[in-house]
């Protein structure tokens, strides 16, 4: 049985820090990469940030380039995202999600959410201002 589980959301001030983990069990993070998206009432699930474990390569939206890190320890099977400057709009419902890897080797980085094989439940995630 595939599980992701995400922890560590909150209430944060803004400019503050918080970091959210995403443990993944049932699935080989050699075969899926792991993304984290977040959503808001009335709005699109959006990428936030994905992280591929056969080369480790990373991919953030703009807006949080230079604020977001994305990492993971393959032993422990986690995910963290470390959030620093939050600002209002960072608040959101923050997933993440696992997206099943091309057979030849390469690392595929999705940035929607249509391809994602599996998902967590969600954990809020809220920045005042």
């Amino acid at each position: 049985q595939v599980q992701l589980v995400e922890s560590g959301g909150g209430l944060v001030q803004f400019g503050g820090s918080l970091r959210v983990s995403c443990v993944v069990s049932g699935i080989s993070l050699e075969e899926f990469a792991i993304g984290w998206f977040r959503q808001v009432p009335g709005k699109k699930r959006e990428g936030v940030s994905i992280i591929s474990f056969r080369d480790g390569s990373t991919y953030y939206r703009e807006d949080v380039k230079g604020r977001f890190t994305i990492s993971g320890d393959n032993a422990k099977n986690t995910i963290i995202l470390q959030m620093r400057s939050l600002k209002p709009e960072d608040t959101a419902v923050y997933y993440c999600g696992a997206v099943q890897q091309p057979v030849d080797g390469s690392s595929w980085l999705p940035f929607f959410p249509d391809p994602y094989d599996y998902w967590g439940q969600g954990i809020q995630v809220t920045v005042s201002s």
